[in-house]
C-alpha cells in the first residue's frame, strides 16, 4: 500500500501535535485507565434506562434516537430519499469505552452499532474492554484520496495520444474549475491508463469533511465538459465513470492503494489480558490467525481480515454513511502475532474508509445525534470519525479470533443471536 513521499508528509503535518502523539503511543500503560463499564444485561425496559442514566451522566442523551421526538418535517429528506413512504427501524446498541490514542481522535469514546445481529454488539464490546484495559488503540488516518475515472473512446491509439497529451498540458487549469463547483475538494493527482484506443482518466481528489462520491462526480464532469469542448481531438464517446475508480467494490487498486481514508489501528495485548478478559492465550489466537489468513487467501480474498464488515456496517448504518461503501471499507489485512513478552499484537489497516460527517444521511436526526455521541458531527471531524471506524474494525477482530480460537463461537450466538 505505497504513497508517495510528498503526500506522506503533507498528511502527516496534518497530525495536530504530533510529538505529543508520539510521547502518548509510547506512555501506553496496561491497567492505567480507571475501570469503566457500561451496564450491560437483558434486553428490557430495565436495563435499556440504566444505560441511558450511564450515558447521561457523562452528558450524552438522545431525543430522536430513543423515540421521544418523531421526525416531522418530511421535506428535510430531499436529497436523502425518493418515493418516501416512512423509516426502517434498525435497534441501536452502544459499546464503550473504547479508549484511542489517534491523531485526531483521542480519549474515550461510547459507540452506537445499528444491527439486527445477535451477538455483535457484545463481541465488539468485549475487544473494546479488552483493548481498554491493554492502555487503547492507537488509530491513525495515514492519507486521503477519492477518485472518479472516466474513460474517454477514441478512433485509434494516434487520436488518443494527441488528446492525453493536450489534456496533460491543461493540468494548472483544472483546480480553477473545481473551485467553481465545490468549496471542499482539492485534485491530487491526475493518472492515465490506455487500453487500445480507451483512455481512462483518474481524478484523484481529498473532499474535506464529506465521503465525497458525489462531490468528486460533479468537479470531474465539470472538467470533463471542459477538455471536450476545448480538445483539438474529440472523443467518439466518453462516460463519467468507467467502473475502474472502485466506487462500492472490493478491487485491487484501491487495496494497493487509498480510496477515502486510510486508516491504520494497532493494540499490544498483555497476556494477562487475553487469558482473563479473552478468555484464551495470545499462541491460540496467533495460530488461529495464520491459519484463518491462509485460508482467506486460498478463497480469492482481497484482503485478509475477519468481519470488519459487522462493525463498519452497523457504525455506517448508525452515523448516516452510505451503508454500500462498506463492500470496499471493508477491504483490510488484520495481523496478529505473539509479543517477546508473552502478549499478543494486533493490528488493522483499512485503506478504503470512505465516510464522512458533513452531507449525505448524518444530518437526520437519529444520525446527527449518533455522530454527535462521538464528537464526530460536521466540519473538523471526519479524520477522527474514520480512526474511531478502525478502532472498533479492531476491537471487532480481537473478539471474533479469541472466541475462534477457544472454541467459544458458537455458543455465543447460540447465547446472544437466539430468541428465547
Amino acid at each position: 500500500m505505497p504513497n508517495s513521499s510528498e503526500r506522506a508528509i503533507r498528511f502527516y503535518n496534518l497530525i495536530p501535535d504530533a510529538e505529543k502523539l508520539i510521547a502518548d503511543i509510547r506512555a501506553k500503560t496496561p491497567g492505567k485507565l480507571p475501570v469503566e463499564r457500561l451496564p450491560t444485561g437483558e434486553t428490557n425496559a430495565e436495563n435499556v434506562q440504566a444505560r441511558l442514566d450511564f450515558l447521561a451522566e457523562k452528558n450524552i442523551r438522545f431525543e430522536h434516537l430513543t423515540g421521544q421526538n418523531q421526525l416531522t418535517d418530511i421535506e428535510s429528506l430531499h436529497g436523502n430519499i425518493e418515493n418516501y413512504i416512512g423509516m426502517a427501524q434498525v435497534p441501536v446498541g452502544v459499546i464503550g469505552p473504547l479508549h484511542i490514542i489517534g491523531g485526531a481522535a483521542r480519549g474515550d469514546f461510547f459507540v452506537p452499532l445499528a444491527t439486527s445481529e445477535g451477538a455483535l454488539v457484545a463481541s465488539y464490546d468485549r475487544g473494546a474492554r479488552a483493548s481498554r484495559m491493554a492502555g487503547g488503540i492507537t488509530s491513525i488516518c495515514l492519507i486521503e484520496g477519492v477518485q472518479r475515472s472516466p474513460i474517454f473512446k477514441f478512433h485509434d491509439i494516434a487520436e488518443l495520444g494527441t488528446f492525453i497529451s493536450w489534456v496533460l498540458m491543461q493540468r494548472d487549469l483544472m483546480p480553477g474549475i473545481i473551485a467553481e463547483h465545490s468549496r471542499f475538494a482539492r485534485l491530487e493527482d491526475v493518472k492515465s491508463t490506455i487500453e487500445g484506443n480507451q483512455l481512462i482518466l483518474t481524478f484523484e481528489y481529498t473532499t474535506g469533511d464529506a465521503s465525497g462520491q458525489n462531490m468528486v462526480t460533479l468537479c470531474t464532469d465539470a472538467i470533463c465538459q471542459y477538455l471536450i469542448a476545448n480538445s483539438p481531438v474529440k472523443p467518439a464517446h466518453w462516460f463519467i465513470e468507467s467502473n475502474y475508480s472502485g466506487d462500492k467494490k472490493a478491487t485491487a487498486l484501491s487495496f494497493s492503494n487509498v480510496r477515502g481514508k486510510k486508516v491504520a489501528a494497532e493494540v499490544h495485548l498483555p497476556r494477562e489480558i487475553v487469558t482473563q478478559i479473552l478468555r484464551t492465550t495470545p499462541e491460540m489466537m496467533a495460530e488461529y490467525w495464520q491459519a484463518s489468513t491462509i485460508g482467506v487467501i486460498q478463497s480469492g480474498a482481497i484482503g485478509a481480515q475477519g468481519h470488519v464488515a459487522n462493525g463498519l456496517c452497523a457504525l455506517f448504518i448508525a452515523t448516516g454513511q452510505d451503508a454500500a461503501c462498506v463492500a470496499e471499507a471493508a477491504v483490510g489485512i488484520t495481523r496478529m502475532q505473539v509479543t517477546t513478552d508473552g502478549g499478543l499484537y494486533v493490528s488493522v489497516t483499512l485503506p478504503n474508509l470512505i465516510v464522512g460527517t458533513v452531507g449525505g444521511g448524518t444530518g437526520l436526526p437519529t444520525q446527527r445525534e449518533c455522530l454527535e455521541m462521538m464528537d464526530c458531527f460536521g466540519a473538523g471531524k471526519a479524520r477522527k470519525f474514520a480512526e474511531i471506524c478502525a478502532a472498533v474494525a479492531l476491537a471487532g477482530e480481537i473478539s471474533i479470533a479469541a472466541a475462534l480460537s477457544a472454541g467459544h463461537f458458537s455458543m455465543a450466538h447460540k447465547k446472544f443471536g437466539r430468541k428465547k
